[in-house]
């Protein structure tokens, strides 16, 4: 008999909307100089969400884990032949597919990131600017086809993997869930997040300084 389990812990869940969000507002505000500290600052929180969900891949519950979705090459080309069968292999946690998709997101997102920060910080050329573009219409293209995925495993499986990620509950046998929410670490992570927003304006960025000087330089000429 089946029921409805808890399999991703709260944690799990806060960085999965958090990091689509501050991709999104990334990705939206790239090309804006008014948007540009927000554009920064969501950066530096793509990179925080990932530096955590690192860590919790190795200390999490038991589908949190990096070692409950590491599949092979061979499991991930079977599962993707499954799918024209229309009867995949059921997963109480992420199937191969899926698995595949969040090692290249989390490998992308580092790359996005960094990259973004480098140019920001005007710590290389044009060069760096031309990685962190390409990385991040990289990733988009994967988001794309992760979302693509969800959607076709909801319809196959007949369950909604969106609700599940914000429930954390999936139809699995008695004993498969986990037993902890986490609810405090994930309030944690809310908490930092909101605190680097706060704190993130009264800093003096190095685009506010390029500001100054200009509005200094300008003050001078008059």
């Amino acid at each position: 008999m089946h029921e409805r389990v808890l399999v991703w812990d709260a944690p799990t869940r806060v960085f999965h909307w958090l990091l689509a969000a501050s991709f999104a507002g990334a990705f939206l505000s790239a090309d804006s100089e008014r948007l540009r500290d927000l554009h920064v600052l969501l950066g530096y929180t793509l990179l925080g969400l990932i530096g955590f969900r690192l860590v919790w891949g190795l200390i999490g519950t038991r589908y949190a884990r990096f070692r409950s979705f590491l599949f092979s090459p061979r499991e991930i080309v079977h599962y993707l032949r499954s799918l024209l069968t229309r009867s995949p292999r059921h997963y109480l946690g992420h199937n191969p597919a899926g698995s595949l998709a969040i090692f290249l997101l989390l490998a992308l997102g580092i790359v996005t990131g960094a990259s973004g920060l480098g140019v920001y910080n005007d710590w290389g050329g044009g060069w760096l600017e031309e990685v962190h573009e390409g990385a991040a219409f990289a990733m988009l293209g994967l988001v794309c086809v992760h979302i693509a995925g969800v959607v076709v495993s909801s319809l196959l499986h007949r369950e909604n993997l969106v609700r599940a990620m914000v429930t954390g509950r999936k139809l699995g046998e008695p004993g498969q869930g986990i037993r902890r929410r986490h609810a405090l670490v994930a309030a944690l992570v809310l908490a930092t997040v909101a605190g680097l927003w706060v704190w993130y304006p009264t800093l003096d960025t190095p685009a506010t300084t390029r500001a100054q000087q200009q509005h200094g330089g300008n003050d001078e000429r008059g």
